[in-house]
């Protein structure tokens, strides 16, 4: 059995809502960085025995939130060891406004994951850009590298666009997917 494990950031709930669905659709593990930017206890473990690492940050002013940067500084030591290399990556990202700058959140977790030495996987999907589309499509932000919601600023976790958790959905499916065809060849 592959081991996918999405580690994420949530400052207000939202990406948590987004990595739940994530983790849902590909029967992955969460491992939450806290609030101060850590992982609980066994954390690296769990990320060292992966077969997929997603990646979950939501964008704060153009990026990743510090909590998650401190997270992605300190796997410096795993990549001294090079312990992720060949390993599966995939992210995903949540913010306010339609844009709000999430590929450069993306950007950055694909970065992280090269540096590292993984294999990116983005969402597989097409983008739902008909005049017919509805915000509830899956993929309605159109997003390819990676996986992207949004959520207004003043919206609970239980307003969150159905659509957005839907395509959160697909993406797990597809890195389940993608983990299942490829982990056993890199083992």
């Amino acid at each position: 059995m592959s081991k996918i494990v999405i580690v994420y950031h949530s400052g207000y709930g939202h990406t948590k809502k987004v990595a739940e669905a994530v983790a849902e659709a590909s029967a992955g593990v969460l491992l939450a960085i806290d609030a101060e930017g850590n992982l609980p206890e066994g954390g690296w473990e769990q990320l060292a025995e992966a077969d997929t690492i997603v990646f979950g940050s939501p964008t704060y002013m153009g990026g990743p939130s510090w909590q998650f940067k401190k997270f992605a500084d300190a796997s410096s030591k795993a990549w001294f060891t090079q312990q992720w290399k060949n390993k599966i990556a995939a992210g995903f990202t949540n913010s306010a406004t339609m844009n709000g700058d999430k590929l450069s959140t993306l950007h950055y977790m694909f970065t992280l994951s090269q540096q590292h030495g993984m294999l990116w996987v983005g969402t597989g999907l097409m983008p739902s850009n008909s005049k017919a589309a509805t915000r509830n499509d899956v993929n309605y932000v159109g997003s390819s590298s990676g996986l992207m919601t949004t959520t207004p600023s003043d919206a609970s976790t239980d307003e969150m666009v159905a659509g957005d958790l839907a395509t959160a959905r697909a993406f797990g499916q597809r890195v389940a997917e993608v983990t299942a065809r490829v982990a056993p060849a890199l083992r």
